[in-house]
């Protein structure tokens, strides 16, 4: 018995041993897996606690005497439910396709083919407009507001008197348009940011949009701001906006974000009404392709 004993005492011991022996490697293993990814955490952690904010944006070239009108409007049906409207502008004091005297050095995204008009239907993203014509094709029996401003080559509008037209109008079932009154309550049109930003292009995102029919004022009307990256937990910024002029959205990081606009009154209600908000969904990428 006591022979069976110590052989079964030295049978564990050894037992013991050997467990003890293989479970090192996989302890080393757990620990190296662990402190990756805390070090992975603790930076993305640093990296979302750098505050998403919204910047002045240097002075830009004034255009008091820039205009825009809606020359006329054709129309050509497509199909038997459809309808293409083609838009010709006037632009006056204002040269489309140049570039803004400041464009190469103002820190943001810029483009290439020089000053344009904002087309701006039902808030959808707008098309640039190099040339003053543009044609789209709409449903017949529909309605719908068309906002159309100045803007300088690095996507900032000119928002002087004048420089913008807002165009309401319909439809019928035939396709014929009709022109309608204009609605005199506040509205409020988004512009920028939208599509893709690409490195150095991310550090300066410009926040700009039109408003019609008001002021903005600290005891007025104003603009909250919903921005964020949502592919970054922690980087979000709501903030106020109380005076018209464009801002620069900054350490909003790369990935997939979002800007939410929406005008509120005195009582810091929203504005009820047609085009009172808008909303966009864009990216931020360090290099091509975008992911």
């Amino acid at each position: 018995m006591k022979f069976l004993s110590s052989v079964l005492v030295a049978a564990g011991a050894s037992c013991l041993l050997f467990a003890s022996c293989n479970n090192t490697p996989e302890s080393t293993a757990t620990t190296t897996a662990t402190d990756s990814a805390s070090t992975k955490t603790t930076t993305e952690t640093a990296a979302a606690l750098t505050p998403v904010a919204l910047q002045p944006v240097t002075p830009s070239p004034e255009f008091p005497n820039a205009m825009l009108e809606i020359k006329d409007v054709k129309h050509s049906p497509v199909g038997t439910d459809s309808t293409k409207l083609t838009f010709s502008f006037t632009v006056k004091n204002y040269q489309l396709a140049a570039q803004t005297t400041d464009g190469a050095g103002k820190g943001c995204n810029n483009s290439d083919k020089g000053q344009h008009i904002h087309f701006i239907l039902d808030h959808q993203p707008y098309k640039a407009l190099y040339e003053p014509k543009n044609e789209v094709t709409v449903a017949n029996g529909t309605e719908h507001y068309l906002m159309c401003f100045l803007s300088r080559s690095y996507h900032e509008s000119v928002k002087t008197k004048g420089a913008a037209v807002v165009y309401h109008f319909k439809l019928d079932e035939k396709g014929a348009p009709t022109k309608m009154d204009v609605p005199s309550t506040p509205m409020l049109f988004y512009s920028r940011p939208k599509g893709d930003y690409i490195g150095k292009d991310t550090a300066n995102v410009m926040l700009d949009f039109y408003v019609w029919n008001c002021q903005l004022g600290a005891d007025g009307y104003k603009v909250t701001a919903d921005i964020s990256n949502t592919s970054i937990a922690g980087k979000h910024l709501t903030a106020t906006i109380d005076k018209w002029e464009p801002k620069f959205i900054t350490n909003l990081g790369v990935g997939k974000c979002k800007v939410t606009l929406s005008l509120i009154d005195k009582d810091n209600q929203k504005v009820q009404g047609p085009n009172t908000d808008g909303e966009r969904e864009f990216n931020m990428a360090a290099s091509e392709p975008m992911k």
